[in-house]
Parts: structure tokens; C-alpha cells; sequence
């Protein structure tokens, strides 16, 4: 059985996250704590408390205690006489997982325990977790190895008939909006080579899109993103006054991809045309798209995709024209 002992002492949770993950009122917390000094959080340097997994392992424990009808101040008095003689109370089921089984967790082991945190709703552990491989992995990793992985589970999840379509776009939603988050986080040189991503006409899905869109900002590229389902007419006057040296858009179905066969054509109105680059799902399940679409095709992971396009802008230090 697992220990309250067991868990880590680290503090790493603000009391919002602590009352999101026990269901005790913050209000009731500051109480406690004020009271009988069950619980003495970390402060940090803006004053806010921090608890550790251990606190919230006690949390856990004292609410078990409460919901069998033992009063407050009797179990805080029982678990204070048993860590007093040297010992911990059993750890309940339904507390934080222990940091310790994460601790050197691959990214696979991190994108399934994602999964099954984003099955259980649970946004806390959701976000600690994609906090832990930032932590830990480079990006590159973090998106192929962690996030797609976890995406696919989801599909293949909901395809099966295991999870509801409503579970898979909460699923899919909060991971977009971690991404977005991730984007504007980054810094967009205003003087770095410009490139333009995009869905393709059509298209409706659009993570992948903002991982690559992530992954070239975090290279010191000037990215904007602009979503999915693109008029090419409106993309191409748009670049006409932007003068971006790239333009990107992936398409993971082949309604999308086809709509690409005049992305070429529709360039040549611009002096000087920026690159057509594309990728997505699409071009990879069906590779005879490749011959129908003009332009440069990214390849089927987003590293090969970041290779090509570092060998075909000037980098990311330099100034456009430079």
C-alpha cells in the first residue's frame, strides 16, 4: 500500500489547483491551516502558498476521514498522534499519482498517463503533466512524442466507440488551447524570415497545423498563424501586401489536399512568389497527392519539416533579403 510518506515534499501546486484537485473549498483550506496547523504550505516570493503532492495526499487523507464521520479536529488530532510516534497513514485512492512513478517517465509513458488524465477530466493533472515534459524534453518530443501519441489514442479511442465525440473535442480542445498558449509565448522577430501557416480549403483539423506553427517560432522564425479552412484568393492577396518568404499549409483529408493543386498557379501573381511548402496526413497516406500538388512537399514528421524549411529560408537570425 502506498504511504502518504511516499510522496514528494516539492512544492508545486498553487491552492486553486489544491481545491480543483480535493474538492475542499480554498476558503475551508486557509481554515484548516489557520486552525490546527495541519499543513504548512511553502510561500513563494509573491506570497502565494505552494503545496507539494504530500499535502495533498494528507488532503485527500482527512477528507476520507471527514466523509466517514469522523469530525475535523478529531482526525487532524489522529493524524498528528501517528506522524508524532514517526509513522504516515496509508495514502486513499483517488489522491495524486506519486511524482515518483513519473519521475524519468519517457515520453511515451507521459503521453499515456496525458490520455488517461484527459479521459478523467482532469485539467490539473493535464496541465502538470504537459509542464513536466517541457520540464524534461526538448520540443520536438514533447509534440511528436508526447502530444501525437496521446491524439491518436484519442482518435482511435473515440473510432472505437470507447469515448463519446464530446469527450474527444475536450480532449483535443484542451490541447489545442495549451498549444496556442505555448505559440504566443514565444517571441515573433519582426525582423526574422516570415512565414505564413495554415489549414487548406476545406480542412477542419488543425493541431498539427499549430505544432508546426509552434516549432518555427521556437526557432527564431516570424510565424503567424492563421487557422484552418483558407480561401486561397484571400491568401494570396493577403501575402501580396505581407511579403512573406514562405507560405504553409498542411490538409489531413484529400478534399483538403486536392484544393492545394492551384496554390502554385495562384503565387505566381506575387513579385517576388514566396515558397509553397505543404504537409499533413493526407500527403502521407496517400503519396500520389505529392504529384499532384506544386510546391515543396514538408515530409511526414515535423522534424524532416523543420529540416526542409531551414534549408530553404535564410536562418532564423537573419533579416529578410539578407
Amino acid at each position: 500500500m502506498t504511504n502518504i510518506a511516499d510522496y514528494s515534499d516539492q512544492p508545486r501546486y498553487t491552492i486553486k489547483h489544491v481545491s480543483a484537485m480535493t474538492g475542499i473549498k480554498t476558503v475551508t483550506l486557509r481554515a484548516w491551516e489557520r486552525r490546527y496547523e495541519v499543513l504548512n504550505p511553502r510561500r513563494a516570493d509573491n506570497r502565494y502558498r505552494h503545496y507539494s503532492d504530500r499535502d495533498v495526499a494528507v488532503l485527500h487523507w482527512l477528507k476520507s476521514r471527514l466523509q466517514s464521520g469522523v469530525s475535523i479536529s478529531m482526525s487532524v488530532r489522529e493524524l498528528l498522534q501517528i506522524t508524532d510516534e514517526g509513522n504516515w497513514p496509508g495514502a486513499v485512492a483517488g489522491g495524486p499519482p506519486l511524482s515518483g512513478h513519473r519521475a524519468g517517465a519517457t515520453p511515451a509513458q507521459i503521453s499515456h498517463l496525458l490520455y488517461q488524465a484527459l479521459l478523467r477530466k482532469d485539467e490539473v493533472e493535464s496541465d502538470n503533466l504537459l509542464r513536466q515534459s517541457l520540464a524534461s524534453f526538448d520540443l520536438i518530443t514533447i509534440l511528436q512524442d508526447v502530444i501525437t501519441p496521446c491524439l491518436v489514442q484519442l482518435g482511435e479511442a473515440w473510432y472505437g466507440k470507447e469515448i463519446s465525440i464530446a469527450l474527444e473535442h475536450y480532449a483535443s480542445a484542451f490541447i489545442r488551447g495549451k498549444l496556442l498558449t505555448l505559440l504566443q509565448s514565444y517571441p515573433n522577430h519582426r525582423n526574422a524570415p516570415y512565414i505564413l501557416v495554415g489549414g487548406a480549403p476545406n480542412e477542419q483539423h488543425d493541431i498539427g497545423t499549430i505544432m508546426m506553427a509552434v516549432l518555427l517560432r521556437s526557432q527564431g522564425y516570424r510565424v503567424e498563424y492563421l487557422g484552418t479552412n483558407l480561401p486561397l484568393e484571400d491568401l494570396v492577396d493577403y501575402a501580396r501586401d505581407e511579403k512573406p518568404g514562405m507560405i504553409i499549409l498542411t490538409a489531413t483529408v484529400r478534399e483538403a489536399a486536392l484544393q492545394l493543386e492551384r496554390m502554385q498557379e495562384l503565387l505566381k501573381r506575387l513579385r517576388p512568389a514566396p515558397i509553397f511548402g505543404y504537409g499533413g496526413f493526407a500527403f502521407a497516406y496517400d503519396p500520389l497527392l505529392r504529384k499532384r500538388v506544386r510546391g515543396v512537399f514538408l515530409g511526414e514528421t515535423l522534424e524532416t519539416a523543420v529540416e526542409k524549411i531551414t534549408g530553404l529560408l535564410p536562418p532564423a537570425g537573419s533579416k529578410p533579403g539578407s
